[in-house]
């Protein structure tokens, strides 16, 4: 795929959504003083504790009406965002510095709800041990998604060059098991739940996780990172809504790390993992509270400083034009 292709498919996301109210909790009159705010996300893990939050009645104990709106990418979610459709939602950084680059200046980056580096990845088929065996192979992944920049990443620190050496290919994550199981790829790089359907697939092996990615080690920044997003006229006008959202949302990421055998149960009806494989995905992540936002995103810290990185390596990759300030998009103070 040509750059200017991969480059229309960060800028010309479009919007696709369904709606889902989470029931309520107590009684009618109390649902009427509650601050409703509509909230994008997916069955992927960063997503994890607005679901949890919204199940377990976190929200509706901070003051928070939670309406759930689904979107298949990262992009949908921040065009929706954008548009003015849904308050607050979690997305890949990828798709927030895009929007940055641009200039957009409809949001607010408010807090980190992980580090996922150990379920996501790139899968290869047995016989291929290193990243030099796929030269002349063909790669499925998403495109203008944290996996993608993986595998551009991966192949460009081992000088291998896409398009020429490596042929890749856009494939939605949900149709990669499917592509890797027909054959029509020989690799491929997803996030779970995928990364789990390919990871129990036979003849298939992980051959490198986010932690390879070159700016992990040093910043502890993944390929596209998770980050907490709200829509910058409704925190100028809500900022106590957004403070009591964050409240209810960290304290299930504390959960998620703390006890997750209780919090698994209540996930599969969103991602419909196994049991097992829920509970491990969980486990899989290291979720951070409320009380590690600050050393997170303050002036000068090191995340911010590798998300600064992970611009700069967009526009290396040539997703993006230009580089913004990222500290210019982050509001610690709503945590």
């Amino acid at each position: 795929m040509t750059t200017t292709t991969r480059r229309s498919f960060i800028k010309g996301a479009t919007l696709g959504a369904g709606a889902l109210a989470f029931p309520c909790i107590g009684a009618t009159a109390f649902a009427q003083d509650l601050h409703v705010m509509s909230y994008g996300g997916s069955a992927w893990l960063g997503h994890y504790p607005a679901y949890l939050a919204s199940k377990n009645g976190g929200f509706k104990k901070e003051g928070i009406d939670l309406k759930w709106e689904s979107f298949g990418t990262s992009s949908s979610r921040m065009s929706a965002l954008m548009a003015g459709n849904i308050d607050i939602a979690g997305t890949g950084a990828v798709s927030a510095i895009a929007l940055m680059a641009r200039g957009a200046r409809q949001f607010y980056v408010i807090g980190v709800p992980e580090n996922f580096g150990r379920v996501e990845g790139l899968f290869v088929r047995t016989g291929i041990n290193t990243i030099q065996d796929l030269k002349g192979k063909t790669i499925g992944t998403t495109f203008a998604s944290s996996a993608h920049m993986l595998v551009l990443d991966l192949l460009a620190t081992n000088g291998l060059v896409p398009d020429k050496d490596i042929n890749i290919v856009n494939v939605s994550a949900p149709e990669l098991p499917a592509a890797i199981k027909s054959g029509q790829i020989d690799a491929c790089a997803t996030w779970t739940p995928y990364f789990n359907n390919i990871s129990a697939m036979a003849d298939m092996k992980l051959l490198a996780d986010d932690t390879a990615f070159s700016l992990f080690k040093e910043f502890g920044v993944t390929p596209g990172p998770d980050v907490l997003v709200v829509r910058k006229s409704f925190a100028d006008k809500n900022p106590q809504a957004v403070k009591q959202f964050a409240k209810a949302y960290f304290s299930a990421c504390a959960s998620l790390r703390d006890t997750p055998e209780a919090a698994a149960p209540v996930l599969v009806a969103l991602t419909n993992l196994s049991s097992e494989d829920q509970l491990q995905t969980i486990k899989d992540a290291d979720w951070y509270d409320r009380a590690s936002q600050q050393a997170l995103l303050a002036d000068g810290a090191k995340f911010v400083t590798g998300l600064q990185k992970l611009a700069d390596m967009l526009v290396t990759y040539k997703q993006i034009d230009h580089a913004p300030k990222v500290s210019d998009w982050v509001r610690s103070d709503f945590i």
